[in-house]
């Protein structure tokens, strides 16, 4: 059986979920549950379904927010 491997750096945030977190490429994922959301149209406008609510990705200066970096160390 072949297997391949896909890694994505999650860079952005959305600030009142923290769980749906975006790559650089604009791919949204839902940490929790390791899947990815899909893009949509709703109205002409390009966004995604987050439970009931759907975010316009124009807007996504004011919903999203960077990752801070985590400078803990192991020991």
């Amino acid at each position: 059986m072949n297997t391949i491997t896909v890694t994505y750096t999650l860079e952005f945030r959305l600030k009142k979920h923290n769980h749906y977190q975006m790559t650089k490429c604009g791919k949204m994922f839902n940490v929790k549950s390791g899947r990815q959301i899909k893009k949509c149209s709703n109205n002409g406008s390009i966004g995604y379904w987050i439970g009931k609510k759907f975010l316009v990705i124009s807007k996504g200066i004011k919903i999203l927010e960077k990752i801070p970096k985590n400078n803990t160390l192991p020991f």
